[in-house]
């Protein structure tokens, strides 16, 4: 017997927030962090350790974006969470895959 699952989402909205790391080696210099900020599977605003400051690809991002880029502690942390976040994960990942 075959099972079917279906998620069907009537008149709703979606909005979601991804964080990931991107990496070649367990090396800090070949680690990018990147959060990326989707409504309804479009991605309106994203942060990107490689660039270091957060850049929007709607109208409503590129508001939200100038906005984030002015908040000194939040663009802060994340510039850090490439070490905070991604470093240790990373290494934690590879050893796996090992």
């Amino acid at each position: 017997a075959l099972l079917f699952i279906t998620v069907y989402k009537a008149d709703g909205f979606y909005e979601f927030v991804e964080s990931s790391c991107v990496f070649n080696s367990t090396k800090l210099d070949d680690i990018e962090y990147i959060r990326s900020y989707y409504y309804n599977k479009l991605e309106y605003t994203r942060f990107s350790s490689s660039v270091g400051k957060y850049v929007g690809y709607t109208e409503y991002g590129v508001r939200n974006a100038e906005a984030w880029n002015k908040d000194t502690g939040n663009l802060a942390a994340m510039r850090a969470a490439k070490e905070t976040y991604c470093l240790n994960n990373v290494g934690n990942d590879h050893e796996a895959a090992l």
